[in-house]
């Protein structure tokens, strides 16, 4: 508390100078509109969205948006952010396997990123309530109270600013408004699932509004942590009597110990609103996050490891294919025993290495606090000022082999803290055909990972504890321009100067706090990245009648680069360069035959230059062994196209889909990451992880009103997402075969519309999937894991507003 203290009067000069500046030069301010939604008349499907820094339509927005009402959120059954994609094109959020935290892989057009490390940046941006958040970590949001999600596809360098160059992800929450409303609704269903939810909005004095949500949720696993010496007792035919693995105890009748994939989760949100005008909005969030629960749900695929390094306490036990334990369990442990210093016939040749257990468990803990400021300096003049704070821990422990031999083991805590301040100046003229917006960001944030490695698969077996802070600060100017220089002919420009730093500084010590034997020449090295940037946009639309537009544009961004954050040996100590991407765009939206039929499109192009990829095999750096290495892989092309079409007869009856296609080529490899001189690395015909090529999505819903009775609507979605690779270097061992999912809700809803009643059933048809895996092969560890989805659940809520 006293350094967060410190850090706020650090900066309070600043942040008391950005807000009161804000009000000081302000007459009275403009209120936004307080639904986020609007209507225009008898169309209650008409979306306003905020992605060019005023309020647009959807229709008029000249963007590939997919735009989502908590209304569709609900009625599809989906309560996080990875969820809302499979509806989107083009689009991959996932949660992350055990081996990353409860971090989430994010992806759009086939530029993302999918390594928690807080040294490398997200590909995609993360806001909620126009605040920036910096790290993958942590970014599993649930959806709660929110009035909409925007998914902004392609490279948003000039709208959204660094590390959106594959796109950006906007949540936003419903504001208060006094009228007293709120909400109660309670879920139960498959394994003890519990889901509790409660909102409410108050006026607590004359132009003062107060909104407060929270969330619970709680459920079993779904993938069982099995005690192998228990299940297999020593003597039987996958366990040798001697040199065997022997129980660990503590499980139950069945050997069953944990239950992966659990939920124990809580959130709550405040928000503070002031509103005496109609030209002054002031709005204050605060919000909590506890996410306390065991590991990813994760499982053995491939086990094929002969070195007797790895056997620990069971001589007799190869890593082989006896520890892939099913579809849903595995025989983690968590444990790896120390070994005889001093001895070279010793199974880890006398180089000493401590005992490692963990319990399995990962615990996030995180607060932030906002302000918003919106002022009407005149009717054609808006000024608005955004500050955050934001701050977590995270503490958690993986077990890569998913076995009681000791092959890879790993536990890490992660402190995070970030500031942004936000200032923007909006302004139209001519009759409101000229709309610009200039402004400025800034952002300061300060990552330490402490982690402690127990590799034992390394040609010498390798520990050490990381204790290595990341510090990083950017500042931005940038300004927008919509003009409509004749009728229906819109230009939107944009511009972006970004200047950015980081330094990074590694520790490696062994955890008596000695200088590690083999890393120990890095013990204290800072490595330092410094770099600018400009991006563009140029944009036209032109409006061919009320029901059709199209659009072109060309648009650039950029994701900065850095310092290797996890060098397994000295060699590996290396820096990377930014990436950059320039697309070009066409699209067109579109509503047609009385506005019953809603059909969304864009055709693209990108040049994607000095791509940034994790190498998980790079013997050409030190040789074979551990790795974990960002490079500039290459160059690529990217091509495909999206349609969105909504359908809404009036009747009841509604239908929604969505289709994409995505080619990816690279056009040239960095002879340092692969290609004909590097054969173990990314090869031409290859594409970056979780990038598939086809996706499609559909939706179909109707409301029967059975008069008193109220209301009965059934839904039906189904979304396919076809193969992809998980690895940077494509292969059989991290491949994950394309897969159909559907879910079906049924809701029943009073005259009243203030009490409803839905059994919802996910993964209806209980396909087996992957969601992420874990290929080490490359690295010499003989692991191939994967993370399963989720099988069949049921559900039944009930929710009561008012």
């Amino acid at each position: 508390m006293a350094k967060f203290l410190q850090r706020i009067r650090a900066r309070a000069p600043f942040m008391v100078s950005a807000s009161l500046a804000t009000l000081a030069i302000a007459a009275p301010a403009f209120a936004q509109d307080d639904t986020g939604t609007a209507s225009a008349a008898g169309d209650s499907n008409e979306i306003v969205v905020t992605a060019q820094f005023r309020e647009q339509k959807l229709q008029d927005t000249p963007l590939a948006i997919t735009a989502v009402n908590s209304a569709m959120l609900e009625a599809r059954s989906q309560t996080n952010i990875a969820e809302i994609t499979a509806q989107a094109p083009n689009v991959t959020l996932k949660p992350q396997g055990s081996a990353f935290g409860p971090s989430l892989a994010a992806s759009i057009r086939g530029v993302g990123q999918y390594d928690f490390n807080p040294a490398l940046e997200p590909g995609v941006g993360l806001y909620v309530d126009d605040v920036y958040y910096a790290t993958l970590t942590g970014a599993i949001f649930d959806l709660l109270d929110l009035d909409r999600v925007e998914v902004l596809r392609g490279p948003q360098g000039t709208l959204a600013g660094k590390n959106s160059i594959g796109g950006a992800v906007k949540l936003f929450s419903k504001k208060p408004t006094g009228d007293g409303s709120g909400y109660v609704s309670g879920t139960y269903g498959s394994r003890d699932r519990l889901d509790l939810r409660a909102g409410a909005d108050v006026t607590l004095a004359k132009d003062l509004f107060l909104r407060v949500a929270g969330v619970a949720k709680k459920q079993g696993g779904y993938v069982d942590r099995v005690d192998f010496g228990c299940a297999n007792p020593p003597g039987s035919a996958n366990n040798p009597a001697v040199g065997g693995v022997a129980p660990t105890g503590g499980g139950d009748k069945n050997c069953v110990v944990a239950h992966d994939g659990d939920v124990d989760y809580q959130a709550i949100r405040g928000q503070l609103r002031y509103n005496p005008s109609d030209r002054i909005d002031v709005n204050i969030i605060g919000d909590f996050t506890h996410d306390d629960r065991n590991a990813a749900a994760g499982v053995l695929i491939s086990a094929d490891n002969a070195n007797p390094n790895v056997r620990g306490n069971s001589p007799a036990v190869p890593y082989d294919s006896r520890f892939v334990c099913g579809k849903f369990c595995n025989y983690g442990s968590y444990f790896s025993p120390a070994s005889t210093s001093g001895d070279p016939s010793a199974p880890f040749g006398g180089y000493p290495l401590v005992e490692t257990s963990g319990n399995g468990r990962t615990k996030f803990k995180g607060w932030g606090v906002s302000g918003q400021v919106d002022l009407e300096l005149s009717d054609h003049l808006q000024l608005q000022s955004i500050t955050s704070y934001r701050q977590y821990t995270l503490h958690f422990n993986n077990d890569d082999d998913y076995s009681p031999l000791a092959i890879s083991n790993g536990f890490g805590d992660l402190d995070y803290w970030g500031f942004t301040q936000e200032v923007r100046l909006n302004g139209s003229g001519l009759d409101d055909r000229l709309n610009w917006t200039i402004g400025g960001f800034y952002l300061d944030q300060r990552s330490t990972y402490a982690t402690f490695q127990d590799l034992r698969y390394a040609p010498i077996p390798l520990q050490f504890q990381g204790n290595d802070p990341v510090n990083a600060n950017t500042k931005a100017a940038f300004a927008n321009l919509s003009w409509e220089f004749v009728p229906n002919l819109t230009a939107n420009l944009g511009i972006r100067y970004t200047d950015e730093h980081k330094d990074y500084t590694f520790s490696r010590r062994n955890q008596d706090g000695t200088v590690n034997p083999f890393l120990g020449a890095l013990d204290g090295v800072t490595g330092n990245y410094d770099g600018d940037r400009v991006d563009y946009r140029a944009n036209l639309q032109y409006r061919f009648s009320p029901s059709v537009m199209a659009y072109a544009q060309v648009s650039t961004g950029f994701k900065g680069g850095g310092i290797g954050p996890r060098p397994f040996v000295p060699e590996q100590v290396r820096p990377f360069g930014p990436e950059t991407l320039t697309a070009y765009e066409a699209g067109f939206k579109t509503d047609l035959f009385g506005r019953i039929v809603r059909l969304n499109g864009a055709v693209f192009y990108s040049d994607y230059k000095d791509i940034q990829l994790t190498l998980l095999s790079c013997p050409q750096f030190g040789g074979p062994g551990p790795c974990a290495l960002p490079q500039n892989a290459g160059d690529a092309h990217i091509k495909g196209f999206e349609l969105e079409t909504n359908i809404d007869p009036g009747n009841g009856l509604l239908i929604d889909g969505s289709v994409s296609y995505l080619d990816f080529k690279y056009t040239d490899i960095n002879p340092q990451a692969g290609g004909p001189s590097s054969p173990a690395g990314v090869q031409v015909g290859m594409v970056p992880p979780y990038t598939p090529k086809w996706k499609w999505a559909v939706g179909i819903q109707y409301k029967v009103d059975m008069g008193n009775a109220g209301s009965l609507t059934p839904r039906f979605d189904a979304s396919y997402q076809s193969e992809v690779w998980s690895n940077a270097v494509n292969g059989p061992n991290n491949h994950i075969d394309g897969y159909t999912l559907a879910n079906a809700r049924l809701t029943w809803r009073n005259q009243k519309e203030d009490l409803e009643v839905a059994l919802e059933v996910t993964n209806l048809f209980d396909k087996y999937y992957f969601l992420t895996s874990f290929d080490l092969t490359g690295a010499g560890a003989g692991i191939v894991s994967g993370q399963p989805g989720r099988p069949r659940e049921w559900a039944v809520s009930l929710k009561k507003t008012f």
